[in-house]
């Protein structure tokens, strides 16, 4: 049996499909935490407050140095504001970067044959009109790619790792900025 019923319980003093309860008492727990809204996506728009989408397209992302800050930049403009023209600021997203490259595959000849591109985000969130830190945190991605001979090849594998990484940190970034700003007391 997969429920407790009471002739089980009456004669073993417990549950016979004692996960099963589990599962039901879990299922409870968090259907009772929901509150009176209970479940909604996250972009749902919620009575009078403006939907996450308008809120992120309020976003100003501010410039970062070099040609893969650039790349999450862009990244995350398109996806804040899906092409189309951003709103006026509320918010400001400041990003610093850090880059490394590790040699994680040594030849013979002393020579890398594989590499892993590492990059850090550390980002924060400022109201416009409090000047004050919303939310702050730090995100990490890593690509590898492999040298080759040729250094036309190596130079387009290595764009190709940090391309990959940009794209991964925007990502990431999106996701934690919507998920910060569909709280509706923001």
């Amino acid at each position: 049996m997969w429920w407790c019923d009471g002739q089980a319980r009456a004669s073993t003093g417990r549950c016979g499909g004692s996960m099963a309860c589990l599962v039901l008492m879990v299922a409870a727990a968090l259907a009772g935490g929901c509150g009176a809204d209970g479940f909604r996506p996250m972009y749902a728009q919620v009575n009078d407050a403006p939907a996450v989408a308008q809120k992120m397209a309020a976003v100003d992302i501010a410039p970062i140095p070099s040609r893969v800050g650039q790349r999450i930049r862009n990244e995350l403009v398109f996806q804040h504001t899906g092409g189309g023209e951003p709103l006026p600021p509320k918010y400001r997203l400041e990003i610093v970067i850090r880059e490394s490259v590790g040699t994680t595959l040594v030849k013979t000849t002393g020579e890398a044959a594989s590499q892993i591109y590492n990059l850090e985000a550390s980002f924060r969130l400022i109201d416009l009109a409090s000047k004050k830190v919303m939310l702050q945190g730090n995100s990490y991605a890593r690509a590898g790619f492999d040298r080759f001979p040729s250094i036309y090849s190596n130079v387009r594998a290595r764009e190709d790792a940090e391309n990959r990484t940009a794209r991964t940190i925007a990502e990431d970034l999106k996701g934690r900025l919507a998920a910060f700003l569909s709280n509706d007391r923001i």
